[in-house]
């Protein structure tokens, strides 16, 4: 298909190879791209503000890709862009602040788009990252290893909001699109380390509640059975996928946010009837339903770590 020439919210875009298959199950670019086009209301919101880094599959999700943090040569000059140091990083994101910006990403087949636990300021340029960043969400990652399946991934998240509910924390599930879940809750701007201490110390405390689901190490021999509990997403230079981002599998999966009660339910299943694994078009179908089940982490009460 030849290249296309399209106007997104005043902004002119050449939108290439739009017949490309990119996933295996035919799933092509221009399906892509018109999954983040017809996804931005709600995705927008999430991506506003935080540095995004890329991974990028310009010939599908079964051939070779690549992470991308600085922006590409080529990248228009109305990307708005932010310049991030420290931790031997010196790098110019791309901010997804609109729609024009989002499409252009899809455009080069960033399939996945991963964010920070940290915003930058409306009129800044520049961010130092170190120990005094403040961020304004944890993440808490489930990883499952060998043999776990989502009865027991959603068990350990239903934990996990216990715990974030008895330190006065409101949570929200979503889906990493991938295997696992990730337990996400709101907070006030808070150092970055004073974040670190506590989640790495909520880790710790839940292997000794429950040696036989949890583990805090990342070697996969030790995760035989069990799950990890990945509170490192929460160091500065590290990133999450993005609510409603595409995930690089055989079909388009999704991360999609959760009801409780649909991760009640996973919990209970010992059928695998529950996988809690939804594509491009389930996503959409759901936010028709339900809206954007991780507003409150935008607009909702924000929580402070007790001492």
């Amino acid at each position: 298909m030849a290249d296309v020439m399209t106007e997104v919210d005043g902004r002119t875009l050449k939108l290439s190879n739009l017949d490309k298959v990119l996933y295996p199950n035919g799933f092509t670019k221009g399906e892509v791209i018109g999954y983040y086009h017809a996804i931005a209301p709600v995705m927008l919101p999430h991506l506003a503000g935080r540095p995004v880094t890329r991974i990028r599959f310009p010939n599908g999700t079964d051939q070779a890709s690549f992470f991308e943090k600085n922006i590409p040569a080529g990248t228009p000059e109305w990307v708005r862009t932010h310049h991030v140091l420290g931790h031997s990083e010196d790098i110019v994101f791309p901010i997804v602040d609109g729609l024009p910006t989002l499409v252009w990403l899809a455009n080069l087949a960033a399939l996945e788009l991963h964010t920070h636990q940290w915003r930058v300021g409306a009129d800044a340029d520049t961010t130092t990252i170190d120990d005094d960043l403040g961020v304004d969400q944890l993440v808490i990652d489930l990883d499952p290893g060998p043999g776990v399946g989502m009865p027991l991934i959603a068990t350990a998240a239903l934990l996990i909001a216990g715990e974030l509910g008895d330190a006065g924390l409101v949570s929200h599930a979503k889906t990493s699109g991938s295997k696992g879940l990730q337990v996400y809750a709101a907070l006030e701007p808070t150092p970055v380390r004073r974040v670190l201490e506590w989640v790495r110390a909520l880790g710790e405390r839940l292997v000794q509640l429950h040696p036989a689901l949890f583990v805090t190490e990342i070697a996969k021999a030790a995760r035989a059975g069990k799950i990890l509990v990945d509170v490192n997403q929460n160091l500065p230079g590290r990133t999450t996928v993005t609510p409603y981002s595409l995930r690089a599998k055989d079909e388009p999966t999704a991360s999609a946010p959760l009801l409780w009660e649909e991760v009640e339910r996973a919990s209970e299943d010992t059928t695998g009837a529950t996988p809690l694994r939804f594509t491009s078009t389930d996503v959409l179908a759901r936010v028709e339903q339900h809206g954007d089940l991780f507003e409150p982490l935008l607009t909702g009460r924000r929580g402070r770590l007790p001492a």
